[in-house]
């Protein structure tokens, strides 16, 4: 029987091979000429606090990771607010044995010549981070979530900017 189990390995890997070509991106330059550009000629305007410059640093590398400065089309603004829940609290200790960081940003997307509101929207995400009775260890944890919650943020802004582009091309 193991020849069989070979063959359907095989005709697995063989189907996956053909129609690996067949898929596009949802929002690339083939389905949405332009797009591109346009990501390219956002501004994000400076985001305050530590998770902001996290935030607008993984927005501007996802905008324009290719270090070009071309001249802004629009202009993305985005205000963060970030809040901790601990849900669980060991009994012996009394102390939290995990927490979340959650953030809550809200964007909106401008053209720089005109004023004229693009799009403007909302995002949630959040990061689990293990505590331990160790205070620089739970400061490192929390930075880590941190920036894992901006990066997911960044993904979230990102992919909503390129439909709300796509859907006004």
């Amino acid at each position: 029987m193991w020849w069989s189990d070979r063959a359907r390995a095989l005709a697995a890997l063989a189907l996956a091979l053909a129609l690996g070509g067949c898929f596009q991106p949802l929002y690339g330059e083939a389905q949405h000429p332009g797009l591109t550009e346009d990501l390219r000629a956002i501004e994000v305007a400076p985001i305050g606090d530590r998770i902001g410059h996290y935030l607008a640093d993984n927005l501007i590398s996802d905008f324009n990771g290719t270090g070009s400065t071309p001249t802004p089309k629009y202009r993305l603004a985005v205000t963060v607010a970030t809040r901790e829940q601990t849900p669980t609290v060991e009994s012996e200790l009394n102390t939290a044995s995990a927490s979340t960081v959650i953030g809550d940003a809200k964007f909106t997307l401008t053209q720089i010549d005109g004023g004229k509101l693009v799009y403007q929207g909302a995002a949630t995400a959040a990061a689990v981070y293990d505590r331990s009775l160790q205070g620089f260890a739970n400061l490192r944890a929390k930075r880590d979530a941190e920036i894992r919650l901006a990066r997911t943020l960044a993904d979230e802004i990102n992919l909503r900017v390129a439909a709300a582009l796509s859907a006004g091309s």
